[in-house]
């Protein structure tokens, strides 16, 4: 799994890194509503170079049922926003076990790999749940990872009050829908969306409505970026927290692996 995810960014890094570099100008976003155009200055967007590409690093917890206790996490990601596509990279520990995870999405297609040790397969999701739930989760990463992505004209925008809008993200023939709910100041607080699928044994899948709240705002790298997050499934019985994340680091248009 660590060779294909490093296989799959180093392809990315490759060719991103020929692409020009460009700076994001208020000409850019002037067709967004008002409170995301907010939300680019305050995260500190404007003026810098168009993000090609991102790598970002967590630490937190995730688990399988509501009974269960968090299995401790460290994660990294590579985000490419010329051919969307995302690879994550996961290690968790269950009583002192071992379990690594690759999720990879490229070519509108997604499949999530978590073995146990490394060697005994706990799920292996693929499929049109898969490939539409993990565009959604692209689509998360750009608004609170990547806020200057948000100029994509991919992006369809409605705005239902000041400080909640609507968003219809389309990735070639997978168009996925979210509601991003702003505090006044210009912060991204929460993205809710009804297209993401929940599954744990890559088999059977649930379409429960998705959230992730985010906690606190910090900087990083000289950008102001959300410093928590919880994931969140909103089962009939009550609402599931299935992960905690804490940001640890965030780099926009990487040259090399590391």
């Amino acid at each position: 799994m660590k060779k294909q995810f490093k296989k799959e960014v180093l392809s990315g890094l490759s060719r991103t890194s020929s692409l020009p570099v460009e700076i994001l100008s208020e000409a850019d976003f002037k067709h967004l509503p008002p409170i995301v155009r907010k939300y680019l200055y305050l995260t500190g967007m404007v003026g810098r170079e168009k993000i090609r590409n991102f790598r970002v690093e967590f630490k937190g917890g995730i688990r399988s049922k509501p009974a269960d206790e968090y299995m401790p996490l460290e994660s990294v990601q590579y985000n490419f926003t010329d051919q969307p596509s995302r690879f994550f990279y996961i290690v968790a520990r269950k009583m002192g076990i071992p379990a690594k995870g690759i999720h990879v999405y490229k070519d509108q297609k997604a499949t999530m790999l978590i073995k146990l040790l490394g060697l005994f397969t706990i799920s292996d999701a693929k499929g049109k749940e898969m490939d539409q739930g993990e565009t959604v989760t692209l689509f998360n990463d750009m608004c609170f990872m990547a806020p200057g992505t948000l100029i994509d004209p991919n992006i369809k925008w409605t705005e239902r009050d000041p400080l909640t809008v609507d968003a219809k993200f389309t990735n070639g023939h997978i168009g996925i829908s979210a509601t991003l709910i702003f505090k006044e100041n210009g912060e991204l607080i929460d993205f809710i969306s009804n297209d993401r699928y929940e599954t744990t044994d890559g088999r059977t899948f649930y379409n429960y409505q998705w959230r992730t709240p985010v906690s606190g705002y910090k900087e990083i790298n000289g950008f102001f970026l959300p410093s928590g997050a919880k994931a969140i499934y909103r089962h009939p019985d009550g609402d599931f927290c299935y992960g905690e994340f804490n940001l640890v680091s965030v780099e926009y248009n990487c040259k090399g692996i590391r």
